[in-house]
C-alpha cells in the first residue's frame, strides 16, 4: 500500500510543485527511444503538462537510466517518435532521429474516422480482446493508418515516397512517462502513465 501511494504521488503532483527540493524532480514526457539491454529511456519533455493537450516541443531529449531496483520500474515503455498529429491543417509532427530536431510533414488525408474509443470494432479485436497492432504503414500505397486513443480518431494519411523509408515507430506515439530522479540522468522511480491504471486495485 506504501509503495502504490508512493507511485501515486508521483502521477498526481505537477512538475512545477516539485522543484528542486530535497525530494528530487520530476520529468514527464513522451518516449521516443528504450534500450532494454543498456536500461536507458530517452523522453521528449512535455511542455504543457495538459493531459489532453500536451506540448512535446522541448529540446534537447532527456535520456535516463532505469531505476535499479525493478520495484521502482512500472511496465516496459514503447517508444515512437510521432509528437502531433494535427488533422485540420494535415500536418504531422516527428522527431527526426537522425537530425535530432522535429520535422512537420503535410500529408493528404485519404480517410478519417472520429469518435472511435478504445474498444471500438475498428481498433479492438472482441474476439481475442486484444487492441488492434497501429500504425499501418503499406509502402506500396505509400499510406500510413494511424490511430490516437486520446484523440479518439483513426485516420489513413499519404505523404511523399521519401518518408516511408523511415521505420514504422516514426508514425506511433510513444508511451507517457513520468521519472522521478536526483541525480541528473539517474531515475530512482519510473512510472508508464500510459500502461498503468493507478485506480486499479
Amino acid at each position: 500500500m506504501r509503495r502504490f501511494l508512493l507511485m501515486l504521488l508521483v502521477v498526481a503532483l505537477p512538475l512545477g510543485l516539485v522543484g528542486c527540493g530535497e525530494y528530487g524532480k520530476v520529468d514527464q514526457g513522451r518516449v521516443i527511444a528504450y534500450d532494454k539491454n543498456a536500461k536507458t529511456v530517452t523522453l521528449i519533455q512535455d511542455k504543457a503538462m495538459e493531459p489532453l493537450n500536451p506540448d512535446y516541443s522541448i529540446l534537447p531529449p532527456h535520456t535516463y537510466k532505469l531505476p535499479v531496483d525493478p520495484a521502482e520500474m512500472g511496465p516496459e515503455p514503447k517508444a515512437g517518435q510521432r509528437m502531433k498529429l494535427d488533422t485540420k491543417a494535415n500536418i504531422i509532427r516527428i522527431f527526426n532521429t537522425k537530425t535530432q530536431a522535429f520535422e512537420d510533414i503535410t500529408f493528404k488525408m485519404v480517410d478519417l474516422q472520429e469518435n472511435i474509443d478504445r474498444n471500438h470494432p475498428l481498433v479492438y479485436d472482441k474476439a481475442t480482446e486484444t487492441a488492434k497492432k497501429f500504425p499501418m504503414v503499406d509502402r506500396d500505397k505509400k499510406t500510413v493508418t494511424i490511430y490516437s486513443g486520446r484523440q479518439k480518431m483513426l485516420c489513413t494519411i499519404s505523404m511523399p515516397d521519401e518518408y516511408f523509408a523511415l521505420p514504422d515507430s516514426t508514425w506511433d506515439a510513444g508511451d507517457e512517462v513520468r521519472v522521478y530522479y536526483k541525480a541528473e540522468g539517474v531515475s530512482l522511480r519510473f512510472m508508464n502513465i500510459t500502461k498503468t491504471d493507478i485506480f486499479k486495485k
